[in-house]
Order: C-alpha cells, then structure tokens, then sequence
C-alpha cells in the first residue's frame, strides 16, 4: 500500500484492479468502433501469444506438479510476457517495421483484462504458480481486522508455499546453563583446554 508496505488489501486490490477495468472497457470500445478495420487473423494471433508463451507452459506444469513446487523458469516467462514494458516494446517495434494497425489493440485488450477481470498481475517466486490462499497473509488480515478475499477453489490442494521450504526452528540455549556437547560426554572444548588453569586449581 506504501514504501514501507508492499502489499494490498482486498480492498485496495478491488482499487487497482478497477483501473485496468477501465483499460479494458477503452479498449474494448476501440475494438468495437474500428471492428472492420482489424486484421482478424492478426489480432487473434496477438491475443493469443501472449499465453502461449507465458502461461500454458507453467499451467500445464502446475498441473502435472499436483500442486509441488514448479520450475522458476515458468515464473518468468509469464512475468516476461505479461509486462506492460514487454508488450509496449512490441507495439513500437511493431508500428516501426510493419505500421500502425488495430489489431494491435489485442494486446492491451489481454494484458487489461488479465489484471481488471481476473486479478491476475506479476508471479512471485515465493507463491504456487496458480493463486493458493497463504496463512501469513490470511493473518496478516487478521491483525488488521480485515476481511478475508473470497477463496479460490482447485481441483487439489497446493501447498501453501511453493518454493520456500519452512525450516525447522533451531534449539535456543539457555544463559544459564551453558552446556555443550563436548562437556555432556566429560571431554574439554578446545577453547577450554587452551584456558590457563592456575596450580592451585591442579
């Protein structure tokens, strides 16, 4: 929500996603205007690359996976192909060797509708590759007396962190009784046998 906050609310998400629903509305009132002067072919070629390449590789894995942990590679391929810079350098690249067309509205038309109707933004290396509900975040909410967003169902069960395994909490020793392994099986440290020991202590 801030520097200091990298994260959203439900309520702030249902904000941002609301800016790329009118992204998408503008571009579907384009489409609709200039309907017969799209290359059809083109557009649907546009619209489709995008997932072609950036996501049904990593869905398919997911899937395959049944819920594991899945390849990083899959993660930036569709963080790749669905940046706003990505595209944009497509477009321009487009209108320079082969001009300006219509069609090419196919491809805010994707990127808007992905984030605006579907929620879908960038994938986080930290996450399963399909939306799985974290426990941190879910009290994280709860700290802030927020309500959770909606669940999304899946055909399995994913596990809630997809890459990152939780290790296991280490053994805190107390002060004060510094007991090592050394000296519970009567042998010395070696920082204790280099301490002096004066002759009345021998």
């Amino acid at each position: 929500m801030d520097q200091a906050n990298p994260f959203e609310t439900p309520r702030t998400f249902a904000l941002h996603r609301a800016e790329y629903l009118v992204a998408f509305a503008a571009s579907t009132a384009l489409i609709v205007a200039h309907f017969g002067d799209i290359r059809w072919w083109v557009w649907i070629a546009l619209f489709l690359y995008i997932d072609v390449i950036g996501y049904l590789p990593g869905a398919i894995a997911f899937k395959r996976s049944g819920g594991r942990p899945i390849s990083k590679v899959y993660y930036v391929l569709y963080n790749v192909m669905h940046s706003m810079i990505t595209q944009g350098a497509v477009v321009a690249l487009w209108c320079v060797t082969i001009g300006p067309e219509w069609a090419l509205l196919a491809i805010p038309w994707h990127l808007s509708g992905d984030r605006g109707l579907f929620g879908n933004f960038m994938k986080s290396f930290a996450l399963p590759y399909e939306p799985v509900a974290q426990k941190g975040y879910l009290r994280l909410l709860d700290d802030l007396r927020l309500a959770h967003p909606k669940p999304v169902a899946h055909t399995f069960d994913p596990e809630p962190v997809g890459h990152i395994p939780s290790a296991a909490p280490r053994p805190v020793q107390s002060a004060a009784t510094p007991v090592t392994a050394a000296a519970a099986d009567g042998t010395q440290s070696a920082e204790a046998a280099e301490r002096p020991v004066s002759p009345a202590a021998r």
